[in-house]
C-alpha cells in the first residue's frame, strides 16, 4: 500500500473517537496496522483499551464508516486483537496530555 494512502486511513482513524476517553483511536494507540488489497478491501488490526469493553460494536462501528468517505476503500474489516495487550506507552504525546497522564 502505498504510503500517502495509509496517511489518508489513518487520518480518517483520527476521527474515530474512542466514546468512554474522548481521544481518538490512532493517538491512544489502539490502531496496530492498516492493510487494503488489490479490491479495496481495508483490513484494520486493533485492539482496545479493555477485553470486556462495552462499546467495542460502536468503535468497529465508527471505523468502517470513517473509511467510507474514501473512495479508495471498497469496503472495511476490523480484526479485534488482544496481543500485544494494549498500554499507556502505546498512547501518543497528546494522547497522555488529554488524558492528564505523565
Amino acid at each position: 500500500m502505498e504510503e500517502a494512502l495509509k496517511e489518508n486511513i489513518m487520518g480518517a482513524l483520527e476521527q474515530v473517537v474512542d466514546p468512554e476517553l474522548g481521544v481518538d483511536i490512532v493517538n491512544l494507540g489502539l490502531v496496530y496496522d492498516v492493510d487494503m488489497d488489490e479490491d479495496g478491501l481495508t483490513h484494520i488490526t486493533m485492539t482496545l483499551t479493555s477485553m470486556g469493553c462495552p462499546l467495542a460494536p460502536i468503535i468497529v462501528d465508527e471505523v468502517k464508516k470513517a473509511l467510507a468517505d474514501l473512495p479508495e476503500v471498497k469496503d472495511t474489516e476490523v480484526h479485534i486483537v488482544w496481543n500485544p495487550p494494549w498500554t499507556r506507552d502505546k498512547m501518543s504525546r497528546y494522547a497522555k496530555i488529554a488524558l492528564g497522564i505523565q
